[in-house]
């Protein structure tokens, strides 16, 4: 079970400070810093590869870095049950025999503690999640029978429970239809309503542009971190991408990002 860790509030949400990450000598993430203030929603962007995941496994203290330091209002990552970490959906086995409520219900683990049993108000918590990502009607369902988009609500719901400030979504939109994808959108709206700090992943950097605050530009360093229209300048979107950005007619850019970068 978590301790329960005192929120600093003169201090920002999330900072981070000269982290590097390295595997086998080479560098995954090398002299990050940046902070985050409550309620804003940050587009992670970078080719495959460029670290993304690395840093929220680091922010949501699942992984230790090689160096630097992370502060959540304050203090270390471990031990804060305010922040959710939504992993990438090929990551989860979806044939495992839970229901949605089940999972959702997971998110009220760390305030249960061993061996205790859910009450009453830890399902008010759980039914009131799935109400506010409209999910109510499949509370019984197995979630391998559920749609990509419901998944992801489904782990929204979770984050909700959980009573999360801090939400990190690895590509949540990857691989859904348009309809779904902006259902999650509006979804992400409505956080934002709660003052939840968002943290996703996309490789849509026009979504990137028309539904975040601000834009950070990774590829192993910190290339840019921005509003949308100081990140998304070829200038860094080549130092991002190199050849795979392609600038076509009318000066629209295209990012070629199908394969894994050369180191």
């Amino acid at each position: 079970m978590y301790s329960h860790i005192h929120h600093q509030a003169n201090q920002p949400i999330l900072d981070v400070q000269h982290i590097s990450v390295r595997y086998d000598g080479s560098a995954a993430l090398e002299d990050i810093n940046f902070h985050l203030h409550v309620g804003e929603r940050v587009a992670v962007v970078g080719p495959n590869g460029a670290g993304k995941s690395t840093l929220f496994k680091v922010v949501s203290g699942v992984l230790p870095p090689s160096s630097g330091d992370v502060t959540i209002f304050g203090s270390r990552p471990r031990g804060h049950v305010c922040i959710a970490y939504i992993p990438q959906r090929s990551q989860v086995d979806w044939n495992f025999p839970v229901s949605v409520a089940d999972v959702v219900m997971m998110g009220r683990s760390a305030k249960l503690g061993p061996l205790n049993w859910p009450h009453k108000g830890d399902w008010e918590h759980v039914h009131h999640a799935l109400q506010t990502v409209e999910l109510s009607d499949l509370a019984t369902r197995q979630i391998g029978q559920l749609s990509g988009g419901q998944q992801q609500r489904m782990f929204i719901a979770r984050a909700l429970a959980q009573e999360a400030e801090l939400m990190l979504m690895d590509e949540p939109l990857t691989g859904l239809d348009t309809p779904s994808q902006e259902g999650l959108l509006n979804l992400l709206d409505t956080l934002r309503t709660q003052k939840v700090t968002l943290m996703v992943a996309t490789h849509d950097l026009d979504q990137a542009a028309r539904h975040f605050d601000r834009i950070m530009l990774l590829n192993h360093r910190l290339i840019a971190f921005d509003v949308p229209q100081n990140v998304l300048q070829t200038d860094y979107l080549l130092q991002a991408y190199g050849g795979r950005l392609k600038i076509q007619s009318g000066g629209t850019m295209v990012v070629d990002d199908c394969c894994p970068p050369d180191n």
